[in-house]
């Protein structure tokens, strides 16, 4: 079965879909076989693990597209990738479109920040008008050949602009056809209740650990009607916290045998990885002779 096709079948079940965003691909493969069943490519990890710099529209389109690409191709589950703007005007939203698809993803996130965009809970955010944004959209509708590949309008304008325009926003980009729609940086429990309420399409909430939105449970946000929840940087994170600890432990002891307790068994990342699959290849041609 298509990723695409992946993507519809778990929007179409009852339930909110959990998922994380790995920053790259031995993090995917871990999510996926600890059981996270839709993966996102956002552009902060993407950026950090690619470049080490931040989310400011410093990633190019060939590069997210190697990045889905190989992603893709060392996954099952359906990946979802940030478009950010669409990296130009309106052909090389196309492009985006028809490359992503061509990578094997199951979708993208297109959004109404001005170029170069930056992260949605960093300050100083611009929007273009929904009138831009609806030409944005419209493109990358019309652009996909796969029907079934889901496009997620995204709108920044909460933080620019308040919840009154953002929601009217979103709705103007429902009525358009996007799959679904995904408002930026609500700032309370009730912003997020109301977006969930008054937009008439199946809803993201993006839950970032020290973001400007409240974090609450998948079964909370299920609640109040949203359909999928992703962590967007806390993969990163958690790397960056263990991979200090790590090298504090060499530095202090001269020795890392000591955080064990918190690594995976070198057996295991053999099992993540399909070594024995691997290895196992020029003995199983063999046999064939």
């Amino acid at each position: 079965m298509s990723a695409p096709r992946q993507l519809r079948e778990l929007l179409a079940r009852p339930g909110i879909i959990r998922s994380l965003a790995p920053h790259d691909v031995f993090s995917a493969r871990i999510m996926e076989q600890a059981g996270i069943e839709l993966l996102f490519l956002g552009g902060f990890g993407a950026s950090a693990s690619l470049l080490g710099l931040p989310d400011t529209g410093l990633i190019t389109q060939t590069e997210i597209v190697e990045a889905a690409r190989r992603m893709t191709s060392a996954v099952r589950v359906p990946v979802i990738v940030d478009a950010d703007t669409g990296h130009g005007d309106v052909q090389n939203i196309v492009r985006t479109v028809r490359e992503l698809e061509r990578a094997g993803a199951a979708g993208l996130l297109l959004e109404d920040q001005v170029f170069p965009k930056r992260c949605g809970h960093f300050p100083g955010k611009q929007v273009t008008s929904a009138e831009e944004m609806l030409v944005r959209l419209r493109a990358a509708l019309d652009a996909r050949v796969d029907p079934d590949f889901t496009i997620i309008a995204r709108t920044d304008a909460l933080t620019v602009h308040g919840v009154d325009d953002a929601i009217g926003r979103a709705q103007q980009y429902a009525e358009a056809g996007a799959d679904v729609c995904f408002v930026e940086a609500p700032r309370s429990v009730d912003e997020l209740a109301r977006i969930a309420r008054e937009i008439p399409r199946p809803q993201l909430a993006n839950m970032l650990v020290g973001g400007a939105t409240p974090i609450l449970s998948a079964a909370d946000l299920e609640q109040l009607g949203y359909r999928i929840c992703v962590s967007p940087v806390e993969s990163l994170a958690i790397a960056g916290f263990a991979v200090r600890a790590l090298a504090q432990a060499m530095l202090k002891e001269g020795r890392v045998d000591g955080l064990s307790d918190r690594m995976l068994p070198f057996a295991e990342l053999q099992q993540v990885l399909g070594v024995a699959e691997s290895l196992g290849l020029r003995e199983r041609f063999e046999k064939r002779g």
